[in-house]
C-alpha cells in the first residue's frame, strides 16, 4: 500500500458539507473525494489525462 502524507486542512463548513454530499454520491470518503479532485486538478494543470489510480476509496470505472 502507498504511504500517505498526513496534514491538517482548515475548511469552510459549507464547503465541507458540499464535499461530503458529493463524496456520498460517488461512494467515496471525503478524504478520498478530496484526493480524487486534487489528482484531477494536478493532471489538468500538467495538460495530461488523469491517470487511473485504483484505490479502496475510488469506485471502479463505469462500463459504457
Amino acid at each position: 500500500m502507498m504511504e500517505r502524507k498526513s496534514f491538517l486542512l482548515r475548511i469552510d463548513p459549507a464547503l465541507w458539507a458540499e464535499l461530503e454530499a458529493w463524496a456520498q454520491d460517488e461512494l467515496r470518503s471525503v478524504n478520498g473525494q478530496i484526493e480524487y479532485l486534487l489528482r484531477q486538478a494536478a493532471q489538468k494543470r500538467k495538460g495530461g489525462q488523469p491517470r487511473q489510480v485504483v484505490s479502496k476509496q475510488d469506485p471502479p470505472p463505469a462500463e459504457s
